[in-house]
């Protein structure tokens, strides 16, 4: 738990007819996307998402939004809307839903078909709304109008959202690629109706502010995935994102094309592309897809796995791969594809699995040296394009971290929006739209909340200090035996140590040192054995600190005889 503006106090009571805006996550950050809408002492929430761990923080499976701000009003949320099924909008739900299994998901049939299969893991059955573009739904006071957008998985919405407090248009994630390959356009003439209607407030995708001009169609990728295929001679690796259906596609047709046969690994790509081919948003050609464990029985230029792992994440198929702790062994002349952007953040765990990869004589393609992925976020010139259509009263920058903020909130500047009434906030930051006009009133608690195996919430932030102390700075174990009844040193000490130093007797200078600081203590009349822990752990510290410019984790044990 922690607050994220000390300098702003609790909110104010939302005023009459006033709409009330609090991100739980998604600002400052890429991923836990969850924002609340209150209105009338009502809640709406659009997506719940998971934010994947850093190095900083070992152990740590995933990051979820901090519930507690809405944790006692969730009999007054009427909602959540999800704009699409990536992990950092949908990964949190399971979570939301073990608090209170009957708050509404509305959706997409694509994103509430993988939120429930993702929830039947969890052993949630859910009650949901399917939702389509053009369509509106009354969800408690909030009307809320759905708009299709374009974005790097199918069936992707933004929404409208009107309450008396004025109309709010929150974008999710899109781009607006003029040939997708699904043929559905993000819905412009829709932004513009609602823009003359009057947009109060808008909140845009910021993750491709800083980067000029359009982004790059997905299209353009499959003649590079076609000269990659025609130049492998063995295996082809494919690593994307579980949820990606557009790149499976675009594999699926390449693999076709140069008389390849694909299996799936991993179990989110098997379970999403088994849900997508099913509601048909994949077109799965007859016989093309294999078992995995029968790929020893064709031929190494026949065969194409689309695995998970792009991002480097340690359990993943791909890194398994790299880390030969996988039943596939990748081997000399393999080549292997990661079809996806770097997620700030993943950059090193990426580079560990190409390195692994690398090592074991694979050929690997990656965006930095082929166009084998584009973004799913619009950049600068779209973002203009949108604002220049919208004409919003208010703009609230999200999905981004603060450069991706920043640069977005300058788009707006300059395409008239007030710097006044650009509005930058961060997680836990409380904006009211009262009267037309957003502003900052306060800030709520709100910090990380760490899954760490089956745990939720246990994990402090004392204890990943504690685990990033034994990563790099290792262990030591001090055991000494004491007289009770003189105080003196009977036994020991005995010196231990994990991950500082290969053997124990380094550490034979300091010995002489605790027997030393005991015996004074001893002289002194310290017999509290917490104290004559704290005494050696003192001692020891110093001793390593000075000699070898370390701190390690140190763990004293005195027993009285």
């Amino acid at each position: 738990m922690s607050h994220p503006h000390p300098e702003l106090g609790p909110p104010p009571p939302l005023a009459a007819g006033g709409l009330r805006v609090v991100a739980l996550g998604g600002l400052g950050e890429v991923g836990r996307n969850m924002t609340v809408f209150e209105y009338d002492g009502r809640l709406l929430i659009v997506d719940c998402g998971v934010l994947f761990p850093e190095d900083f923080q070992p152990g740590v499976d995933l990051i979820l939004p901090d519930f507690d701000y809405i944790r006692d009003r969730l009999d007054d949320v009427d909602g959540v809307v999800l704009t699409h099924a990536h992990e950092d909008h949908i990964g949190a739900v399971p979570y939301l839903l073990r608090e209170k299994p009957d708050i509404p998901l509305i959706g997409s049939r694509l994103t509430l078909a993988f939120v429930e299969a993702k929830l039947q893991e969890h052993r949630i059955t859910p009650y949901t709304l399917e939702v389509r573009e053009g369509g509106r739904e009354r969800i408690g006071p909030f009307d809320c109008e759905f708009v299709a957008v374009n974005h790097s998985i199918p069936d992707a919405l933004a929404v409208a959202i009107r309450s008396p407090a004025g109309l709010v248009l929150h974008t999710g994630d899109f781009k607006m690629d003029q040939l997708p390959l699904d043929g559905r356009l993000t819905d412009l003439r829709a932004f513009a109706r609602l823009g003359d209607e009057g947009v109060d407030l808008l909140l845009s995708d910021s993750t491709n502010a800083e980067i000029p001009g359009f982004t790059t169609p997905e299209r353009d990728i499959t003649p590079v995935l076609d000269r990659v295929f025609s130049q492998a001679t063995r295996r082809i690796v494919v690593a994307c994102f579980a949820s990606h259906v557009h790149r499976v596609q675009q594999v699926l047709d390449a693999a076709v094309a140069h008389h390849r046969k694909v299996a799936f690994v991993g179990r989110s790509m098997v379970r999403n592309m088994g849900v997508a081919g099913d509601l048909g948003y994949l077109k799965v050609p007859g016989n093309l897809l294999v078992d995995p464990k029968k790929l020893e029985d064709l031929p190494d230029d026949q065969v194409v796995l689309v695995c998970t792992g792009s991002q480097g994440e340690p359990m993943s198929a791909l890194s398994r791969m790299a880390n030969r702790d996988h039943m596939i062994r990748i081997g000399e002349g393999d080549t292997v594809i990661l079809a996806s952007s770097l997620i700030p953040g993943n950059e090193n765990p990426v580079y560990r699995v190409i390195n692994g990869l690398s090592r074991w004589g694979a050929h690997v393609v990656h965006k930095a040296n082929a166009m084998v992925h584009v973004s799913g976020h619009a950049a600068a010139g779209e973002l203009l394009y949108v604002y220049n259509i919208v004409r919003p009263s208010n703009v609230m920058p999200v999905h981004g971290e603060w450069r991706h903020l920043r640069a977005n909130a300058d788009l707006a500047v300059q395409t008239g929006v007030p710097r006044d009434r650009t509005v930058l906030a961060e997680d836990g930051v409380v904006v009211d739209l009262v009267d037309g006009r957003a502003t900052v009133v306060g800030a709520v608690p709100c910090g990380y909340v760490y899954v760490d195996g089956s745990t939720v919430g246990e994990v402090s932030d004392s204890s990943l200090k504690d685990r990033r102390i034994l990563r790099d700075e290792g262990f030591i174990s001090v055991v000494v035996v004491v007289d009770s009844v003189t105080g003196k040193v009977s036994g020991g000490p005995q010196i231990h140590a994990r991950g500082f130093a290969e053997d124990d007797s380094v550490f034979d200078a300091v010995r002489p040192l605790i027997e030393d600081a005991l015996d004074k203590a001893a002289a002194e009349g310290i017999g509290d054995s917490r104290q004559l822990q704290q005494l050696v752990r003192r001692t020891v510290g110093r001793w390593v600190s000075d000699t070898y410019r370390r701190r390690p984790m140190i763990i004293p044990l005195v027993v009285e005889v």
